[in-house]
């Protein structure tokens, strides 16, 4: 029992140090005398003697298993790491021979690791065999410090000197040709590029201008000529495809209608505050309005030969926007709401009266009101009607919502819905989180919006943190039954209650369902940072 007591101290230690700072295994390592643990002496004396004596050995024994198992990693880290050829890690790409990567000069085996693969187990396997570098490129979120970490563990050795990093992989950049953007607009990642408005200028006009309109991209922006471009939609069986060119959809009839588009992470960034999240950092400019113009989905579908069917089926969008293996974008929306012409889905070609800029879909892209903006397919290049959704990662593995208590040890994408609508939502504008207010009155603006055309009815505010209430003024267009596709901009005038240092202004939407925003993000936190409509909230400080 006391050889127990005073080695297992020691042992304990011996564990804390194995995930210690690579300076403490110097310090092991090392033949300075200073930097050695100092020994107990071995005399015994007195009648506990023999009690003491075995205290010490106990403590010796554990110090000894420490400074072998030091030396042990010491050695191993001196020894020459493993050398393989590029064939040698081709040759490794199944599940059967083991999964190797490479990046720079390092092999990688990742076969432990491909089944937990945020981006899912298909997405990592593109690179299986191979380098990592064109996916990376793609995707700069893995350029970070703790996806090394992660990595570096799976680390078996390293390339061939012979064997070096082909010029393509040093030179070439996916994103090189992407368009010049807004200085205004504040930038989530740059490769892919995402970027939303600052709050003070998103609600300064109902219609958003098409330059600080937010960009959600998951690759690169592809350059295509107007002249060239087709769009390729399949028929039916005993039906006709379809080779349309610009000129082609200018044919059918124009329609024009006002939407507003949010990206499922609008908020996000309220949402990690509570607890951590995976995706962009939005704040509250993941959103905007235009007035969009194009031939109406359901007049082409018709034109292919397609109608509504008694079985589900869906409509599968596909964009000309593509990774390094030719993966393209690409999201589906049920074929009953493509079909029917009072949903309006549009295959738009004009934003705000122009072009659709480059970032937002030139010269053909899906606008599909009351529904979330990842089913807006840009760069459009491919319609057909399957019996089943998309198989397109962002369909069937990303924007979807699970309970708070599901983590990504236990979430099963296939368990959940796709997000199609969009839940009640607003967000105050101004005045920004901190800023300083004058006394007498304050004026709080903001935006308002639903999903599914649900009109919003009410905007409250409450300048104390919901203890009371003001009901705010809607501005914008006045919103059809059903069919009410973009936001109300609101204000409100109020007081300042005397006195007051500080306010603490909510604000909350009604839609015409009777809809309301949750009061706090604790019981809608997803994983994934979606579907976040808490109240929103900011604090402001009152002048003297």
């Amino acid at each position: 029992m006391l050889l127990h007591r005073a080695v297992i101290p020691h042992l304990r230690q011996a564990c804390r140090l194995k995930s210690a700072p690579s300076r403490l295994y110097i310090r092991a390592c090392s033949t300075d005398d200073s930097l050695q643990p100092q020994c107990p002496s071995l005399a015994f004396s007195g009648d506990n003697s023999s009690t003491r004596g075995w205290k010490v050995m106990g403590t010796l024994l554990g110090l000894g298993a420490v400074l072998a198992y030091h030396d042990h990693r010491c050695r191993a880290t001196q020894e020459s790491p493993h050398v393989y050829t590029r064939e040698e890690v081709r040759s490794h790409s199944s599940p059967e021979t083991r999964i190797w990567v490479t990046l720079g000069c390092e092999v990688f085996d990742v076969t432990e690791f491909v089944d937990l693969h945020p981006g899912g187990p298909s997405k990592l396997m593109l690179a299986a065999g191979g380098p990592l570098e064109p996916f990376w490129a793609l995707y700069a979120v893995h350029n970070q410090p703790h996806v090394r970490e992660m990595l570096a563990q799976y680390k078996i050795g390293e390339l061939s000197p012979e064997d070096k990093v082909p010029s393509t992989l040093k030179t070439s950049d996916p994103y090189i040709d992407d368009p010049v953007r807004h200085p205004a607009l504040k930038v989530n990642s740059q490769r892919p590029f995402n970027a939303e408005p600052p709050p003070e200028l998103l609600t300064e006009n109902y219609i958003t201008p098409n330059p600080i309109f937010f960009t959600r991209n998951h690759l690169p922006v592809p350059n295509l000529d107007p002249e060239t471009y087709r769009l390729h939609v399949v028929g039916p069986p005993g039906g006709q495809s379809l080779c349309l060119s610009l000129d082609d959809l200018y044919k059918f009839p124009k329609h024009e209608i006002t939407v507003t588009l949010q990206c499922a992470g609008n908020r996000r960034s309220e949402m990690t505050q509570f607890k951590e999240v995976r995706g962009l950092e939005w704040n509250i400019g993941a959103i905007s309005t235009a007035r969009w113009a194009g031939a109406r989905l359901c007049d082409v579908l018709a034109k292919a030969g397609h109608q509504l069917c008694e079985t589900e089926a869906h409509v599968c969008f596909e964009g000309l926007d593509s990774d390094p293996t030719g993966t393209a974008y690409g999201a589906s929306i049920p074929l009953a709401r493509a079909m029917d012409p009072e949903a309006e889905v549009l295959l738009a070609y004009e934003m705000n009266g122009q072009p659709l800029p480059r970032d937002h879909g030139f010269p053909v892209r899906v606008v599909v009101p009351g529904v979330v903006g990842a089913r807006h397919v840009k760069w459009l290049g491919k319609v057909s009607v399957e019996p089943e959704e998309s198989y397109s990662h962002w369909q069937r593995r990303d924007y979807k919502g699970f309970s708070p208590s599901v983590d990504w040890d236990t979430v099963d994408f296939d368990s959940a819905p796709s997000i199609q609508e969009l839940p009640v939502q607003s967000a105050i504008t101004e005045p920004k989180d901190g800023e300083t207010v004058q006394s007498g009155e304050v004026t709080i603006k903001g935006y308002a919006w639903s999903g599914g055309g649900r009109a919003v009815v009410r905007v409250d505010v409450s300048l104390d943190g919901g203890l009371t209430w003001h009901v705010a003024e809607l501005d914008g267009e006045e919103q059809r039954p059903r069919k009410a596709w973009a936001w109300r901009l609101w204000q409100l005038q109020a007081p300042v209650p005397a006195g007051r240092k500080e306010l603490n202004i909510v604000c909350k939407a009604v839609d015409d369902s009777y809809n309301v925003q949750p009061d706090t993000v604790a019981p809608i936190w997803n994983l994934r940072g979606v579907l976040s409509n808490a109240w929103h909230r900011v604090h402001v400080h009152v002048a003297p």
